[in-house]
C-alpha cells in the first residue's frame, strides 16, 4: 500500500509540478492528538507529500485559529487540511471544522461532507472510519447482515463509522455512556469497533466467540500506550483483532492507511493498526469497485483509478506570523 501511494504522489507531482500538500492544525497538548499528528507527518514524509504542521498553544485565540484556517484555505500548495480534535474549551470545534473548505476537508467533518455521507453521496469521508472499512475488507469480514456494534458516538469517528457500516448493509448499534448493559450489547456483535478513549474498557468476556474486533483507541497510561480493548483476553475469542498497542511512547508508529481521495487533489491519512486473524495473515481479498462504491459512495478497494489515494512529509511554518 505504501508503494502504491508513493507512486500516486509521483504521478500527481509530475502532472501538477508540485507534490500534494497536507496541513495540520493542533491547538494545545492533548496526548492522543499529539500521537496522531506526529504519526501523520512521519508517514507523510515517507510518501513524498509536503506537509505543513501548525502546533499552537492551548490559549491561542479564536481569531488567530480561524485566521490560520483561512490562510490554509487560500494556499494553493495545501490540498487538504486537518484540524485536530479535541480543541481547548474556549474554541468551538464545529466552528473551526466548518471553516475548512469542503474540498480540503480530508477528515470529512464539515457539514457538507457529513451530509454527503449520511445521504450516501460521494464525498470526502473521515479517514479513520474509512481505514477501518479497508481493514474489515482485507480481513475477510462479512458485513452484509452482520450485527455491528460501535462503542463511541463522536462526530469524528463513531457516527461516520456507523454510517459506513450501514452503507455496507450491516445492522448497526451505537453505544455510548448511557447505554444499558454495555457488556451484553457488545457480546451480540459480529463486528465490534471500540473508540471511546478509555483504557481497556472492552473486556475479553464482552467479545462474542468468532467476532472481528477493531480497537481504534490510543491511551497513554503509566504502563505505556494501550487501546480501548483488553487485547490479551479478547484475542482468545476473536477471529480477527487489531494488534495491541506497542509500548513505545508518542513515536509509536502503527501501519498508516491512506484514505481514498477524490478528484486527485486531496490527501488524507488514517493511523490505524492492521487487522490480523489469530495465528495468521489477513484473510480475504479486496472488493471490486462496482460492489463497494454504490454502498459507501467511495471505493474501498485498492483500485487507484477509483480511489486515488495519496499521502503527506512534514514542514513546519511559524504561526502566528512574526
Amino acid at each position: 500500500m505504501r508503494a502504491e501511494i508513493a507512486e500516486e504522489v509521483r504521478a500527481f507531482t509530475a502532472e501538477h509540478g508540485r507534490p500534494p500538500g497536507l496541513a495540520t492544525v493542533l491547538v494545545g497538548e492533548d496526548p492522543a492528538s499529539a500521537i496522531y499528528v506526529s504519526g501523520k507527518h512521519k508517514a507523510s514524509a515517507e510518501a513524498g507529500i509536503e506537509s505543513f504542521r501548525h502546533d499552537l498553544p492551548a490559549d491561542t485565540s479564536r481569531e488567530l485559529v480561524l485566521a490560520l484556517v483561512d490562510e490554509l484555505n487560500a494556499d494553493p500548495a495545501v490540498s487538504g487540511i486537518i484540524c485536530q480534535l479535541p480543541l481547548p474549551d474556549h474554541l468551538d470545534p464545529d466552528e473551526v471544522t466548518n471553516r475548512v473548505l469542503a474540498e480540503k476537508d480530508v477528515d470529512g467533518l464539515t457539514i457538507a461532507n457529513a451530509g454527503r455521507l449520511a445521504l450516501g453521496i460521494p464525498g470526502l469521508r473521515p479517514c479513520t472510519p474509512s481505514g477501518v472499512m479497508l481493514l474489515l475488507d482485507e480481513a475477510g469480514a462479512e458485513l452484509e447482515g452482520a450485527n455491528a456494534v460501535v462503542v463511541g458516538r463522536s462526530n469524528l469517528f463513531g457516527k461516520p463509522m456507523a454510517q459506513l457500516l450501514l452503507g455496507a448493509n450491516a445492522t448497526i448499534t451505537i453505544c455510548h455512556s448511557r447505554t444499558r448493559d454495555l457488556a451484553a450489547v457488545c457480546r451480540g456483535a459480529d463486528i465490534l469497533v471500540a473508540a471511546v478513549g478509555r483504557p481497556q474498557l472492552v473486556k475479553g468476556d464482552w467479545v462474542k466467540p468468532g467476532a472481528v474486533v477493531i480497537d481504534v483507541g490510543i491511551n497513554r497510561t503509566d504502563d505505556g500506550i494501550v487501546g480501548d480493548v483488553d487485547y490479551e483476553a479478547a484475542a482468545e475469542v476473536a477471529s480477527a483483532i487489531t494488534p495491541r498497542a506497542r509500548r513505545r511512547g508518542p513515536d509509536d508508529d502503527r501501519l498508516p492507511l491512506a484514505q481514498h481521495a477524490q478528484r486527485g487533489t486531496r490527501a488524507s491519512l488514517s493511523r490505524l493498526k492492521a487487522v490480523r486473524p489469530r495465528g495468521g495473515r489477513a484473510r480475504g481479498s479486496p472488493r471490486a469497485c462496482g460492489s463497494c462504491a454504490p454502498r459507501t459512495g467511495t471505493c474501498a478497494c485498492r483500485c487507484a483509478r477509483d480511489r486515488g489515494r495519496t499521502r503527506a512529509g512534514p514542514r513546519a511554518s511559524p504561526w502566528p506570523p512574526r
